[in-house]
């Protein structure tokens, strides 16, 4: 499909995109499953014709406002419509790339990237020395949950499939749970922080595993039932049950802003983050990578090169 350049307002930069990263939101926009997205992304069909929002590429032209950014700067960040040749973006959700890691890399970064940062951080409040779980680690907030945790010093137990056990042990899991083997409600180890970005288990099985002070962050997954998807369980069942149980239950929400970005990029460029790619499509063969995202099974990102 041949649509026209994106036009750049005064605080916006047009950027040439390089990669764009696939997330949990794109294809719920695309299938309209769950049925509430729907509110946001269109009742009948997507508003938007063109999906994406995470990417990396070079400038190529700036607003009238815009500084720090000249054209030719290679940047990742957040856009719309990013799964095209070229996507505009507000300067303020732009920071520039790494020259240590791939367009492909830094395309994976901005959403995962946030929403791990933002879950252990701040709904979670990591401190160093923390033990913590991360269910869903080795897909694409999970394999940056793991890295970000080690960074603030936590010692990590992972939770994934057979497949991405050696995934998560060379990205700093100390301890790997296959969860087609144990169930690690039922074990006796307890945490004292627990993002679950997969919501298999009930939130009751979950708080068991915590210590009487620890804090549950429940975070999406779920996205392929009908109606509602976690949405049940985030809005309604955390807020209810955190009201009863003497841990903390928090829904982490992301939020785009360049402060945090300026965080990620400082431990990509220590070194401290390495994005997982685990999938490129060329930009022709975006059904496809949204099937192969869909079935669940990618590391870490789904990547579209442009």
């Amino acid at each position: 499909m041949d649509i026209d350049k994106p036009m750049v307002g005064d605080d916006e930069v047009l950027v040439r995109v390089r990669a764009a990263a696939l997330n949990p939101s794109d294809w719920a926009a695309v299938h309209g499953v769950p049925y509430i997205v729907r509110l946001a992304f269109g009742l009948r069909r997507p508003r938007l014709a063109v999906r994406g929002s995470d990417m990396a590429g070079t400038v190529a032209a700036v607003g009238t406002n815009v500084t720090g950014l000249r054209v030719g700067d290679e940047v990742f960040g957040r856009g719309v419509g990013t799964f095209a040749e070229y996507a505009a973006a507000p300067v303020q959700l732009l920071v520039t790339k790494p020259a240590t890691i791939t367009f492909e890399q830094a395309a994976g970064v901005p959403m995962s990237g946030l929403t791990a940062l933002q879950a252990l951080r701040d709904a979670g409040g990591i401190q160093h020395g923390q033990k913590v779980l991360i269910v869903g680690a080795g897909g694409g907030v999970g394999t940056f949950a793991v890295q970000i945790a080690k960074a603030f010093g936590a010692e990590v137990t992972a939770v994934c499939s057979p497949s991405k056990q050696a995934l998560v042990r060379s990205i700093g899991a100390d301890h790997v749970i296959d969860y087609t083997q144990d169930d690690f409600t039922q074990a006796e180890k307890r945490y004292d922080l627990v993002l679950d970005n997969v919501l298999r288990h009930s939130l009751s099985d979950l708080l068991r595993v915590l210590n009487r002070k620890g804090t549950l962050v429940p975070n999406g997954g779920q996205f392929h039932k009908r109606w509602l998807g976690s949405a049940g369980v985030l809005l309604i069942k955390a807020p209810l049950l955190s009201k009863v149980v003497p841990q903390r239950i928090r829904v982490c929400s992301e939020h785009p802003n360049q402060a945090d970005l300026l965080f990620l990029r400082e431990l990509l460029d220590a070194g401290t983050l390495n994005p997982v790619v685990g999938g490129t499509y060329p930009l022709g063969q975006a059904r496809e990578a949204m099937v192969h995202f869909g079935e669940g099974h990618a590391e870490g990102k789904v990547v579209i090169t442009v």
